[in-house]
């Protein structure tokens, strides 16, 4: 894993997955590696009750009947869609339902204007076919089809970012289970395997962009992802991401919880004074989701250790969420600016402590912004 800038969830959990597997007796669907409720015990943690020898911690946060659904989802013929806003771990919880199901969150198509029907299907290998002809040797399977062919868990991420001809190339693929080789004569067709299924994901707020069809939509069980709004889940989600952090810096930082909860009580503020607004320009940019957050902190820190005082202060953070959040100039510096002024000074005359300190870091990086 030193090795490795991010590695992905069944290297980075792969001793706890070898355990889980080797003390897991419920029944596994297809070629699945972990029985549903050793995928479903791996990505929430393990509780008391569920008798194990060891302590799994949680890996994702969020309402169990959605990790719940979209397991069911995966042990049928279906495939699975986590759609909504932007950071509410859409991604890292179709990662760690690959690595838990399949041992491979890697086969992952991305979705953009740049996708094409290759990306899913299959493609060739130029100089093998001058040299020697089309057969399949020269020919360059995708992710997806990977996928069919041994078993797995394929992944499709901004499936709503992909052209519609993308996306209708996907329909035969979830409907059929095959995929065909026109061009060749013999061994022209790819069947998925059992334990095939694809996991896409789907920013709600890129509606519009380019639609799915009602086709598409059939092949799908939804799986709406809500932003986090329980404080307490909330915290345990920024603080589970701070601590990977620093690990993988090697950095010996202390993140104060006075002043995590200054971060999450601006957020808080910040999304109600957005839900209140009547237009876009009196609403940032930013979707304000549990993953901006921990952008924030981890700026904040970075800076802190690489510039600062090797000790995370209230001005720091302040001035990693104003540089994050003010994406419009002048809209956003706007109401950043309102913000600081009608909530945050008078917040800082009444409790003080770190809010003296964020009042004013908050003041200079606006100032540098304007």
């Amino acid at each position: 894993m030193s090795d490795m800038l991010r590695a992905p969830a069944e290297v980075k959990y792969a001793e706890e997955l070898d355990w889980l597997e080797s003390v897991d007796d419920g029944p596994k669907p297809f070629s699945w590696r972990l029985s549903p409720k050793m995928v479903r015990l791996f990505i929430l943690g393990s509780e008391r009750a569920d008798g194990l020898d060891r302590e799994i911690a949680p890996k994702w946060f969020g309402d169990r009947s959605f990790v719940e659904r979209s397991i069911v989802t995966l042990a049928s013929d279906r495939g699975l869609l986590l759609i909504g806003d932007p950071g509410t771990g859409k991604s890292w919880l179709a990662e760690l339902l690959a690595a838990a199901i399949s041992r491979n969150s890697t086969l992952v198509v991305q979705g953009t204007a740049g996708t094409t029907e290759d990306h899913i299907k299959y493609s060739w290998n130029v100089s093998m076919v001058i040299a020697k002809g089309q057969s399949r040797a020269s020919m360059i399977p995708s992710p997806i089809m990977t996928a069919m062919e041994g078993g797995v868990i394929g992944r499709f991420e901004e499936l709503t970012r992909a052209t519609s001809d993308v996306q209708d190339a996907l329909i035969s693929i979830l409907s059929e289970k095959y995929v065909s080789i026109p061009e060749l004569d013999d061994d022209n067709i790819v069947f998925a395997k059992p334990g095939f299924s694809v996991i896409a994901t789907a920013n709600s707020r890129d509606r519009g962009v380019n639609d799915l069809s009602s086709a598409l939509k059939r092949r799908f069980n939804f799986v709406r992802i809500p932003v986090v709004t329980n404080r307490k889940s909330e915290a345990e989600i920024v603080r589970f991401r701070t601590e990977e952090l620093l690990r993988r810096h090697n950095i010996e930082l202390e993140v104060p919880p006075t002043l995590l909860d200054v971060l999450l009580q601006s957020f808080a503020d910040l999304r109600a004074a957005s839900a209140a607004a009547s237009g876009d320009d009196e609403r940032l940019e930013s979707a304000l989701s549990t993953a901006e957050q921990i952008g924030v902190l981890e700026d904040a820190i970075l800076h802190s250790t690489f510039f600062g005082a090797s000790a995370l202060t209230a001005e720091a953070l302040a001035g990693s969420l104003v540089g994050s959040l003010a994406r419009r100039s002048p809209e956003d510096l706007a109401i950043l600016n309102k913000y600081w002024h009608g909530v945050i000074e008078p917040r800082s005359r009444e409790q003080s402590g770190e809010w003296t300190g964020f009042l004013e870091g908050g003041r200079q990086a606006i100032a540098t912004l304007s």
